[in-house]
């Protein structure tokens, strides 16, 4: 079983713009998906064919100035960052910079700042906990381990799920409040 770690502002359950009942415009819900991974096949490439049929727009980004582009030019929702995301590919001093910190910082700095689902790979028990702690106070939502198999990516599905219901009080985009 994969670990998982909320963040337990409740302050942080406020964000929301775009239609009147405070949920994304447009009955759509963007999804920017950062994978600093190699493999073919990976989580992150089946995650947004699961998501589509379901209104979600996955924007993906494998590097930290394509993931600044996405900010820039699309309403992000809910946010997938993986701390491995390299800065930019292009500067090889900024491949081990820590270009998924930096994402979180992007993000916080957005008007209406989305939910950041993190996504680490396991390293020392020392190395976890500094991470997932800078993690939690760098804003994001819920820390969870990468994903190695399709059977991992329930546990993405349930974080998004959960993180939908926290920040857009369970109704999904474009929906009708409840009467």
């Amino acid at each position: 079983m994969r670990s998982v770690r909320f963040h337990d502002d409740p302050a942080r359950a406020e964000y929301g713009k775009g239609g009147p009942d405070g949920s994304p415009a447009g009955g759509r819900l963007n999804l920017l998906l950062s994978y600093a991974g190699w493999q073919a096949e990976s989580w992150a490439d089946l995650l947004p064919v699961l998501l589509e049929p379901m209104g979600v727009h996955a924007m993906r980004a494998s590097d930290g100035r394509h993931a600044a582009e996405v900010l820039r030019s699309s309403p992000i929702h809910i946010a997938v960052v993986d701390l491995d995301l390299p800065l930019d590919p292009a500067d090889p001093e900024a491949i081990q910079s820590g270009g998924g910190f930096r994402l979180l910082e992007l993000l916080a700095r957005q008007s209406s700042r989305p939910p950041a689902v993190v996504v680490r790979r396991s390293r020392t028990h020392r190395d976890d906990t500094r991470e997932i702690n800078r993690a939690l106070q760098a804003g994001a939502f819920a820390v969870v381990e990468r994903p190695q198999a399709t059977r991992d990516l329930e546990v993405m599905l349930d974080v998004l799920r959960r993180c939908l219901a926290r920040h857009y009080q369970g109704r999904w985009p474009g929906s009708s409040p409840p009467a």
